[in-house]
């Protein structure tokens, strides 16, 4: 069983919480993610690691209620246990081992949480950082102070123009490589699938390298189950084992949009019975 340290709402139906995991803490490094199941009676999803404290010996996830079983985990308070916690898994990401100049990083909604670790690390190892964060609006927004600590050029992007720019975070982004292509190391972005596959299409027009960490759909998280599947150039990879982080020229993305939504039907009725069943209980 693992403890829930700490727990704290991020922002509307976003939590954060610190789990006591030593053994994944003294080994976790960025990039990498968990998986967890939080009864026995749960399904097991992966969750990238939003952060970890070896003195602490905690790892800490983030994560939006979108679904049956991360709705359910927010009900679950400081105090509390989840019953599998497994990890660190997948490769680290290797783009905080050398300076390479300027590095754009780009976060769209939760995938905030995701790419925090690797654009503290881009920066503390030297690189100049431009960061470009978006959200459907402003409540959505988190981390904000910590993603500008880290950035010498910050850029806030929203749907509704609640915040910064109105618009999404592709449109900054060809601003920027309209003017100094040249100058860019490589991009890293992080979020949904369309907003990846649009930064990586601006990215390719420029010829810039663009990287991107695909959260799939998971069962054990080993490479045995092939749920993550996924096409990258002329290649079948495995984003548990092979990733999750991949050079987005050469991933399909129309293949990934297919899989990841295959379930959709399924996972709605997932929620929906939930649902009920939470309001039968509280009757």
């Amino acid at each position: 069983m693992f403890k829930i340290v700490r727990k704290e709402e991020l922002a509307e139906d976003i939590k954060l919480m610190e789990i006591d995991a030593p053994l994944i803490a003294k080994k976790a490094k960025p990039g990498q993610f968990i998986i967890f199941r939080s009864h026995d009676k749960g399904e097991r999803i992966p969750l990238t690691i939003a952060d970890f404290d070896r003195k602490r010996g905690t790892i800490t996830i983030v994560f939006q209620e979108v679904g049956k079983t991360t709705e359910e985990l927010g009900t679950f308070d400081e105090g509390d246990s989840i019953l599998d916690f497994v990890g660190p898994l997948g490769k680290p990401s290797d783009h905080d081992r050398k300076e390479e100049g300027k590095v754009i990083c780009i976060a769209g909604g939760v995938g905030t949480a995701v790419i925090f670790t690797e654009l503290r690390n881009i920066k503390e190892h030297g690189n100049y950082t431009i960061t470009i964060q978006g959200s459907r609006c402003k409540s959505l927004l988190f981390w904000t102070d910590r993603m500008k600590h880290f950035s010498d050029e910050y850029i806030i992007t929203t749907d509704d123009g609640s915040l910064g720019i109105k618009g999404f975070v592709s449109q900054p982004l060809e601003d920027i490589l309209k003017k100094q292509a040249e100058s860019i190391a490589y991009i890293l972005a992080i979020g949904p699938v369309p907003m990846m596959a649009a930064c990586v299409k601006v990215a390719k027009n420029y010829n810039v390298k663009a990287y991107v960490s695909l959260n799939t759909i998971m069962v054990d998280g080993t490479g045995m189950c092939g749920s993550c599947r996924i096409t990258v150039g002329d290649k079948s990879m495995f984003a548990c084992v092979d990733g999750p982080e991949f050079d987005g020229w050469y991933v399909d993305w129309k293949e990934l949009a297919q899989r990841n939504n295959r379930y959709l039907p399924a996972e709605k009725q997932s929620l929906e019975r939930y649902r009920e069943l939470v309001k039968g209980k509280n009757r």
